[in-house]
């Protein structure tokens, strides 16, 4: 099968496995291109084709440009409706966007912003015990809505893998290395058994790849 288009990306990067597992399911292939942050997307060449400079990129063998990791994705599972990523209808399709745009503003958002404000890239390197309380608090609120959405479906929005499940498992794993111990996560019993479930499919397996799951949150060091 030819490539649909070529993907720069970092296979560990999140977002890069929405798009690798996208295809995955849609039984499409991606070229997936060699990559070196910092290097390859600041070359002419790069920057000219794609301006923001950011990955992940792609193009199609038409010449179509996409970024942003969800984005490429969506492109992607829309090409190959039969495969069931978005929904059988389009009522399931606006409720795989819900649970796409939910995930990356309602729980990721959170997690990368603690991890910034724990390793010291905010403005200043500052730290502020409150603000990490307060972000904490509104991603398990989220998390807690998430819990409950769970408790009776195996799945986000149809009886099968969408690219919701997807992207969520995405941003959960993510946040399992980061913000959700061992406590945490023993909280969320559904939201844990669906990244099993997801990452756990054998046609996505290996692009998930290993857990890498924390013990305990990130936190300051003591003498900082």
């Amino acid at each position: 099968m030819a490539p649909i288009g070529s993907l720069w990306g970092d296979a560990r990067q999140r977002q890069t496995k929405y798009i690798l597992n996208a295809a995955a399911i849609a039984g499409l292939e991606v070229a997936l291109q060699p990559f070196e942050f910092g290097v390859s997307n600041k070359s002419p060449e790069f920057v000219k084709k794609f301006p923001f400079a950011k990955i992940p990129t792609f193009e199609g063998e038409d010449g179509f440009t996409l970024l942003e990791g969800a984005s490429i994705a969506r492109y992607v599972a829309s090409l190959a409706p039969e495969s069931g990523l978005l929904g059988n209808s389009i009522k399931d399709a606006a409720l795989v966007d819900q649970w796409i745009h939910f995930a990356e503003h309602e729980i990721n958002a959170f997690t990368d912003y603690i991890w910034q404000l724990v390793e010291r890239f905010v403005p200043e390197k500052a730290y502020s015990e409150n603000i990490h309380k307060t972000i904490t608090e509104r991603q398990e609120r989220s998390l807690k809505f998430l819990e409950q959405s769970l408790n009776l479906r195996k799945f986000l929005v149809t009886d099968e893998i969408t690219l919701a499940d997807i992207v969520v498992a995405g941003v959960i794993q993510r946040a399992a290395r980061v913000t959700l111990g061992a406590a945490e996560r023993a909280l969320y019993p559904n939201v844990f058994e669906h990244y099993e479930r997801v990452a756990g499919d054998p046609r996505i397996k290996d692009i998930f790849g290993a857990k890498d799951f924390v013990e305990v949150p990130v936190a300051p060091k003591k003498d900082e």
